[in-house]
């Protein structure tokens, strides 16, 4: 099931399929040099495009998935080695190795699910990291499968040559593998699984505040992406017939490498820019070490040309196009537009989660330090269905980390969260929203490059997992409506003013559809006439949804027409709590908060 609409799937895919034919075809007309050079080009963009599914879809940079494709091509070599050279140069292999012979097709099918498992295992430790750490993770990966080639020599022969693999992959046999890793990749990049991991990749805090399970999500296209790079090993061994471990080593590394992040390591387009830009430079570089004559000049050998172009166009990318040669979209949106689907229209968005209807959202003795400083000092809140509470108090003054500790966002140093009397306090932060718990963030927390339709589809999809894509638009495309940012729905996130921007996450959070809903300074960058919208909109959510509502703002004409209730903090501390009128005339509030003048402007405000 993936985001895109069907119809622009099966073009996106058909693309892609006719590029490998027409690369393939070429190859096959030209024959010798060209053949083998195609040939190569294709293997290596099925591994390209097996990082591109983790590397591109996390935004961790993988320096270890060579470690995949030493697997494929060790597993497969073993298995399809004839029987007599096997017993000679591998005769300590266990029996059911010693003496299989499942054929070509069988033993890919079978190296293919060994780097599976392999990867399904690592990724258990790796998907637990995040950023640099998880990078260097790969990088020890890499190094670590290198030494167990190295000491595994009843398997492979150590440092020396592995030889006698039958030499079974064609040109035809490579493009049809090139086919399938690049339709998995695309399919993938779409898929509800790539929309969620791709939402994490541009903002991990607000993806799990919306339910993301990061991890597991990490988890999905590292494996998968190790199950196409152990194909692309597979192959490559059975195009050499030899090969040894540094073949699978840094200088591949840096090579495919080099052709993910040149094209685009974002898209499955980058992947085949890259792969064609860096073998292009790869086969002129080439000729050129070995010396030329230009203009009746002898050029000397320049030994190390090929690696030092590599290098430079790497640079050049990241100075002029630091997203790469295809930028952020994929072919087909680039001629098509990025419209993310069509809208339907479905019932039940109103409903409020069975898990929170009637029941009351308490924070009781809430306290959060950090290191010596005390952000929030013993603050109890209760938000009750229907109830819109306000949330005052100066900068720094503990309301944003109060919002993130009853949002579980940052757990509480002392005190307890309770949803009906249920204890919720220690839950990660991607079951709040199961429990019909949504948020918005200070600064705000919108999936960049992901338009604004994909934005809101990732929390319906969330919402309600099993519905359809279609569904899932209808139910994204009502939560835009109710915020009046319908017209703006196929515009890319970062291209948006402040205020729409703040829109869309407001929008984001509804598609939830909470039973409670926390507003971290919903209004900021707003004027006048678009606050009394905001507010009229939450009124109307209020009443039609029965949604609690938890404001923090510092426009305080805003939360005293607007809440029940409102809350003040100094300092981390409680000072005041009650109506607004009651509030705004309290001595401590007055004389800590707002001042003589403020409250004034309050009381004709009100």
């Amino acid at each position: 099931m993936t985001v895109t609409p069907f119809r622009t799937m099966v073009l996106a895919c058909l693309g892609l399929v006719a590029f490998v034919a027409a690369v393939a075809g070429l190859g096959l007309a030209a024959g010798g040099g060209m053949e083998r050079t195609v040939t190569v080009f294709l293997i290596s963009l099925i591994a390209v495009a097996g990082m591109g599914i983790y590397s591109g879809n996390t935004g961790i940079l993988s320096f270890g998935h060579l470690s995949f494709m030493a697997i494929g091509a060790y597993a497969s070599g073993v298995l399809t080695m004839p029987l007599a050279m096997r017993s000679m140069t591998l005769p300590n292999l266990p029996g059911f190795l010693a003496g299989a012979e499942p054929g070509f097709v069988a033993a890919l099918v079978i190296a293919v699910a060994v780097a599976t498992v392999f990867a399904l295992v690592v990724g258990l430790v790796i998907s637990k990291l995040n950023g640099a750490a998880a990078t260097i993770a790969t990088l020890a990966l890499l190094i670590i499968t290198h030494g167990l080639i190295i000491g595994g020599r009843d398997f492979t022969r150590g440092s020396q040559s592995f030889f006698g693999v039958p030499r079974e992959t064609t040109i035809v046999v490579a493009a049809i593998g090139c086919a399938i890793a690049l339709v998995a990749a695309r399919l993938y990049r779409d898929s509800v699984p790539g929309l969620k991991t791709r939402a994490a990749r541009e903002d991990a805090i607000a993806a799990e505040a919306m339910g993301v399970r990061i991890r597991w999500q990490r988890l999905l296209a590292w494996t998968l992406s190790g199950a196409v790079v152990g194909l692309s090993g597979a192959l490559i061994a059975h195009y050499l017939g030899a090969f040894s471990p540094k073949k699978f080593y840094f200088v591949d590394t840096f090579l495919l490498l080099a052709m993910l992040i040149v094209g685009g390591m974002t898209t499955v387009t980058g992947a085949v820019v890259g792969a064609v830009a860096i073998t292009l430079v790869i086969e002129v570089l080439r000729r050129l070490e070995g010396g030329f004559d230009l203009a009746g000049f002898a050029f000397p050998e320049l030994f190390g040309a090929t690696q030092i172009g590599i290098g430079l166009a790497i640079l050049f990318v990241m100075f002029r196009r630091a997203d790469g040669l295809a930028g952020l979209k994929e072919w087909d949106e680039w001629l098509f537009g990025q419209g993310g689907g069509t809208a339907a229209s479905v019932g039940g968005t109103d409903a409020v989660p069975p898990a929170a209807q009637a029941r009351v959202l308490e924070g009781r003795d809430l306290t959060k330090r950090f290191a010596g400083l005390i952000a929030v000092n013993d603050v109890s809140i209760a938000v009750a269905p229907g109830a819109i509470v306000g949330l005052i108090g100066p900068n720094g003054s503990g309301k944003s980390t109060l919002l993130n500790m009853l949002s579980g966002v940052l757990p509480a140093t002392g005190g307890d969260i309770r949803l009906g009397g249920a204890r919720i306090a220690g839950m990660p932060a991607h079951r709040f929203p199961g429990l019909g718990i949504a948020r918005t963030f200070q600064n705000i927390r919108l999936f960049d490059t992901l338009t604004v339709r994909q934005n809101v589809m990732v929390s319906a999809l969330i919402r309600w997992p099993r519905a359809s894509i279609a569904e899932a638009t209808g139910n994204a495309d009502r939560a835009l409506t109710d915020m009046g940012i319908a017209q703006i729905a196929a515009r890319r996130a970062d291209t948006l003013s402040y205020g729409d921007k703040r829109r869309v996450e407001i929008a984001r959070a509804l598609a939830l559809n909470p039973a409670f809903l926390f507003l971290d300074e919903p209004a900021a960058g707003m004027n006048r006439e678009e606050t009394d919208a905001l507010m009229g909109t939450l009124n109307a959510l209020r009443e039609r949804r029965g949604l609690g509502i938890v404001i923090v703002d510092h426009d305080l004409p805003l939360i005293i027409r607007l809440c029940d209730r409102v809350l003040v903090l100094n300092e981390g501390r409680l000072i005041a709590e009650g109506e607004p009128e009651e509030v705004q005339r309290h001595p401590a509030v007055v004389e800590a908060y707002l001042g003589r003048k403020h409250s004034q402007d309050l009381a004709e405000a009100s």
